[in-house]
C-alpha cells in the first residue's frame, strides 16, 4: 500500500487505456486481474488481521478482483466469504469465479461480518444499484468494524466526485494502479476514508496529480529581508482582511511585508504606508497581492487597475475577482494567480458540466492565469493543463478570513522568485498543514500564526 501524496490521478479513460498499453505489452487481463488480486489480498490481511472477512463481488472485473483475494486469503488461512450480486458476466471474473471453491451467498441472503470488503463495482459504474441492493449494502458497510473499498466504494462515479446514490462511509478505499479523481473531488472523497495506492504492474501517466510536501529551501547566510521575498499587500475597504492577509505573508516566510492602505495594527514588523500607485513600481517587490477586503466600488476598482498595470508577479484574491475580466488578464506579461472559492468562480467563468479538475484547467486556459479553484478539495490548475489536487482539507477552515491568509500564503512563496505554479502549489500545502496542526475550531488569526511551524517543517 502507498500513500497518495504526489501520486498521478487518472481518469477512468486514462486507466484502460493504460491497461491496454500492458496488455499490447504482452499480459493479459486474467494476469492484470491476478496481480490486483494479490495485491488486495496482502492489504486485506494486513489490515484485517485475523477477523472474519466478508467479500462482496459485482459481475465485472472489480468482482473478478475479490474473487481472486478471496481465493487467496482463504488459501492463507483465514476466515473468508464471499457474497455475490449477480453472476460473473466477464471471462476474466467466470474464470476468477471457478477457482474459488468455496460457497458464494446471494448478495442478498448475506450476514454481516467484521470485516467487509466491497467489489462490486469499481470504475466502471455509470448508475446507482438498485433500491433494495442499496439498502443491504449500506447494512452490511455500516454494522462492519472496517470496511474497504477496493478502487472506488460502490455508488460513486469515477471522474467527478459525484455520488450516484446513498453510498455509506468507508474505512479504507485501496486505489487500484493510480488516484482516480473522485478519491479527491468531494463529495464522493468525504466517503473514500483512508485511500492507499495498489501496485498493480500498470504504468499510467497523466497531467494531473496529487499535492504533495513543497520542496522549499531555507534561506541561506547571505540572505536579507529583500532576497526572503517582499510582498506588498493593497488594503482597502475592510482592513482586517488585508491585516491577515499580510500577517499570514510574514509568518509563511516572507522578508518583507508592505500594507498599502489605511489597515493599522498586526505586528510591528509590517510596514505600513498610504495607498498610491507610484509604491507598485518598487522593483524589489517580488509579489502584489490585491483583493482581500477591497471592496467593490470605483476606488476598489482604481487600486485594482493600478496592481494590473505594473510588471510584478501579482495575486488576485477576494473582492478584486468580482471587478475583473478574466480575459482581460492574458493581456499582462507577468504571471497572475487567481484564487478563488465556488461562487467567484462561477461569477468569473460561468457555470461548467466539466468535472472540478478540468473546469479548472479551463479557467486557467482561458485567463492565462494560475487557477486556485478554493474548496475542501482545492485545484490548482496551469495555462498548460498541469493540475494538481489537494487532499481533503481541514473542515475547521470554513471560517471568516481563512482564504485572506492562503492568498497572503501563497504570495509569500510567489515573492521569492519560485515559478507561480509552486508557487500556488505550495502555499496550499502550507495553508493546510497548518489547519492541520490547529485542530478543531481554530480563528484565522490562529491559522496565520501557526504557518510558522509549517513553514519550519520542510
Amino acid at each position: 500500500m502507498m500513500p497518495v501524496d504526489g501520486r498521478s490521478i487518472v481518469t477512468a479513460d486514462e486507466m484502460r487505456a493504460a491497461e491496454d498499453v500492458a496488455i499490447a505489452g504482452g499480459a493479459t487481463v486474467e494476469s492484470l486481474m491476478d496481480r490486483a488480486g494479490r495485491e488486495i489480498a496482502t492489504a486485506v490481511r494486513r489490515l484485517a488481521g485475523a477477523s472474519p472477512i466478508l467479500i462482496l463481488c459485482g459481475p465485472g472485473n472489480n468482482g473478478g478482483d475479490g474473487y481472486v483475494a478471496a481465493r487467496l486469503l482463504k488459501e492463507a488461512g483465514l476466515d473468508v466469504r464471499v457474497a455475490a450480486l449477480s453472476e460473473p458476466r466477464t471471462e476474466a471474473s467466470r474464470a476468477a469465479r471457478h477457482r474459488w471453491s468455496a460457497a458464494v451467498e446471494p448478495f442478498a441472503e448475506a450476514a454481516p461480518a467484521p470485516i467487509i470488503v466491497d467489489a462490486l463495482f469499481g470504475i466502471g459504474l455509470s448508475r446507482p444499484l438498485e433500491t433494495g441492493a442499496a439498502t443491504k449494502f449500506a447494512e452490511l458497510v455500516e454494522t462492519a468494524t472496517l470496511s474497504i473499498a477496493i478502487d472506488l466504494p460502490s455508488g460513486i462515479s469515477s471522474d467527478d466526485g459525484c455520488i450516484l446514490a446513498e453510498v455509506p462511509s468507508f474505512d479504507v478505499t485501496l486505489a487500484l494502479g493510480a488516484v482516480k479523481p473522485s478519491h479527491l473531488l468531494q463529495p464522493a472523497a468525504n466517503l473514500c476514508g483512508k485511500v492507499r495506492i495498489l501496485d498493480i504492474g500498470v504504468p499510467t501517466r497523466s497531467r494531473a496529480r496529487v499535492l504533495d510536501r513543497p520542496a522549499l529551501t531555507p534561506p541561506g547566510p547571505e540572505a536579507h529581508k529583500f532576497t526572503r521575498g517582499m510582498v506588498a499587500v493593497i488594503g482597502g475597504a475592510m482592513p482586517g482582511a488585508a491585516r491577515l492577509a499580510s500577517l499570514a505573508a510574514m509568518h509563511a516566510g516572507a522578508g518583507y511585508v508592505l500594507l498599502l492602505g489605511d489597515a493599522q495594527g498586526a505586528p510591528d514588523a509590517i510596514v505600513h504606508k498610504p495607498f498610491y500607485p507610484e509604491a507598485l513600481s518598487d522593483v524589489r517587490i517580488g509579489a502584489l497581492l490585491v483583493g482581500p477586503g477591497l471592496g467593490r466600488d470605483a476606488e476598489a476598482q482604481a487600486k485594482l487597475d493600478a496592481a494590473l498595470a505594473t510588471d510584478r508577479p501579482l495575486v488576485i484574491d477576494g473582492d478584486a475577482l468580482h471587478l475583473i475580466d478574466p480575459d482581460a488578464i492574458k493581456r499582462r506579461s507577468a504571471p497572475v494567480i487567481l484564487t478563488p472559492h465556488g461562487g467567484e468562480f462561477t461569477g468569473m467563468f460561468g457555470r461548467s458540466d466539466a468535472n472540478k479538475i478540468d473546469a479548472a484547467r479551463q479557467a486557467a486556459v482561458r485567463s492565462g492565469a494560475i487557477v486556485v479553484f478554493k474548496g475542501a478539495d482545492t485545484v490548482i490548475a496551469a495555462p498548460d493543463k498541469r493540475a494538481t489536487v489537494s487532499r481533503s482539507a481541514s473542515v475547521w477552515l470554513s471560517t471568516a478570513g481563512t482564504g485572506d491568509v492562503l492568498a497572503g500564503t501563497i504570495a509569500a512563496v510567489l515573492s521569492t522568485g519560485i515559478e507561480p505554479y509552486d508557487a500556488a502549489s505550495a502555499g496550499v500545502w502550507l495553508h493546510g498543514d497548518a489547519a492541520r496542526r490547529l485542530g478543531p475550531a481554530f480563528v484565522a488569526d490562529d491559522l496565520a500564526r501557526a504557518l510558522t511551524a509549517a513553514r519550519a517543517s520542510l
